[in-house]
């Protein structure tokens, strides 16, 4: 085998083989000269390498400070999500729950326009939250077993916000070892890019959990005060 037929890929895996060969002809390593990535003159091979981790030392300070303030926004949305419960938990008026649901919820993901429509609860009867709910709605919500996340595409539920949105956010409200949904949940948005088919929704399964379970003190008899 002659020096012109040796590939570059035949070279990089002896060097990868024989990993002794620089330290057998260290003159080599000392006075090799490699081209610079940015401009056109040649550097030392150390020097080059020294870039080489500097761009990845850099590159991981970039990653590490999203970790980080990835880590600040859900610490913050979790603080947030306990307080929003601890307030349910509180709340002496059950029939005041939905109405406390829309409201903390545009405060946490501040959000101009949210809906929330209830079905199937026997001590919300003739509320707001009973209006405009389709068979077609409950079918949907029904189909509905993951948070919808993306653009608005004529979904008739939307039609509750009052404006068409540039995304949104769907949640079909179960209750805890319930299979029928009870409710349906409305995010809107006038951005385009805030909820998205891409993003995740472990955040959002926890508002349909927490948010079903305390709307299931709507279900039962009613009593005296509901309606005074």
């Amino acid at each position: 085998m002659t020096a012109e037929s040796l590939s570059a890929d035949q070279i990089a895996h002896f060097l990868q083989n024989n990993p002794s060969f620089f330290q057998d002809h260290a003159d080599l390593f000392a006075n090799l000269r490699v081209p610079h990535p940015n401009e056109t003159r040649a550097i030392s091979l150390g020097e080059r390498q020294i870039m080489t981790l500097r761009a990845r030392t850099k590159d991981l300070e970039w990653k590490l400070s999203g970790l980080v303030h990835n880590a600040s926004g859900n610490e913050r949305i979790s603080k947030t999500l306990t307080d929003w419960c601890c307030r349910m938990l509180a709340e002496d008026d059950a029939t005041q729950i939905p109405g406390h649901i829309v409201r903390s919820l545009g405060d946490l993901f501040d959000l101009p326009t949210i809906a929330l429509r209830l079905w199937d609860l026997s001590r919300l009867q003739g509320s707001e939250f009973n209006e405009d709910v389709t068979d077609s709605i409950r079918t949907y919500a029904r189909e509905l077993t993951v948070p919808y996340c993306g653009p608005f595409k004529d979904q008739e539920a939307a039609s509750w916000l009052g404006m068409p949105p540039a995304s949104l956010a769907m949640i079909a409200l179960r209750a805890p070892g319930l299979n029928e949904p009870i409710g349906l949940l409305v995010l809107g948005s006038d951005d385009a890019e805030r909820f998205t088919p891409d993003m995740g929704t472990a955040f959002l399964d926890t508002i349909n959990q927490l948010a079903s379970a305390s709307l299931l003190r709507l279900q039962g008899p009613a009593k005296p005060d509901d309606y005074a």
